[in-house]
């Protein structure tokens, strides 16, 4: 297993180098290609103005998402150009309403999604339905990166959150390559007894099972001394010194779709490290 098709999506002129930055180096180590899709968004709702405009406004609108699509489209144009990378480039424009859609089925044929972390500062507020559709309606295995950290597939240390969780599982099996290129891997286990485990060695049968496919794993069980998971998991990364966290993750249906629950939420607006994330 190896991930030979990856997928980047750049919705913010001021987010192209730092993104690029990470997926380009990641894609070429890995022998991959990379696909990046150039969105511009058109973040009104039409039916919000007033009779009269609303067909003036709409056309405004669109005539600026298809600039910001066209000016990100220039920049990630420029950077890939000077890469050693297949590459392939598109860019679209479209409604806040069809985003997810847009973006679930691009990265339904991506072994591997790579965007920046959708929570902070500035961040448009449609940042994290990106992530939402990508892992809840595409099933792509997502990394969030984190601002000022570099990506590779070689990282030393891997930090793993294990719950016994299906969605834990989901994330530790789309990471095997990663983290059988890792000096090493740290499962962590917070509170082991509110997962409703019987076993006497809470992560003994997930270490064998890395083991066996090469992994350098060891376990730590921690209390939870914190009010969040989320505290728990960022203070054993800091104290590892950790270059990854690998975690499920968690949402809450909305219809059909869903949204990200509150504790991978919180994961991500405090992650200091790029986090790995499937469903």
């Amino acid at each position: 297993m190896s991930y030979k098709s990856m997928l980047t999506i750049l919705t913010d002129p001021m987010e192209v180098s730092e993104v690029l930055a990470a997926a380009i180096p990641l894609a070429v180590e890995a022998g991959a290609h990379l696909d990046v899709l150039c969105l511009g968004i058109d973040r009104t709702q039409t039916g919000y103005y007033f009779a009269g405009a609303t067909a003036l406004m709409h056309d405004e609108t669109i005539l600026q998402a298809k600039a910001e699509a066209t000016a990100i489209e220039a920049a990630a144009r420029t950077i890939l150009g000077r890469s050693d990378l297949s590459w392939g480039l598109d860019a679209l424009v479209s409604q806040s309403a069809s985003v997810a859609g847009l973006v679930a089925r691009r990265a339904r044929f991506a072994d591997l999604v790579i965007l920046p972390k959708p929570y902070g500062e500035g961040r448009y507020s449609d940042a994290p339905v990106l992530v939402e559709a990508a892992m809840f309606q595409g099933q792509a295995p997502v990394i969030v990166l984190a601002e000022g950290v570099p990506l590779t597939c070689r990282p030393g240390r891997v930090v793993v959150a294990w719950n016994e969780s299906s969605e834990a599982m989901a994330a530790i099996r789309r990471a095997l390559p990663l983290l059988q290129s890792a000096g090493e891997v740290n499962v962590c286990i917070i509170a082991p007894q509110r997962h409703g485990s019987d076993s006497a060695d809470p992560g003994a049968e997930l270490s064998r099972m890395l083991a066996r496919h090469g992994v350098n794993v060891e376990v730590s069980i921690i209390a939870q001394t914190l009010p969040r998971v989320s505290e728990v998991l960022s203070r054993q990364v800091a104290d590892l010194d950790a270059d990854m966290l690998v975690m499920g993750a968690y949402g809450h249906s909305r219809f059909r779709e869903a949204i990200l629950g509150g504790a991978t939420r919180n994961m991500l607006e405090h992650a200091k490290v790029p986090v790995f994330m499937a469903h």
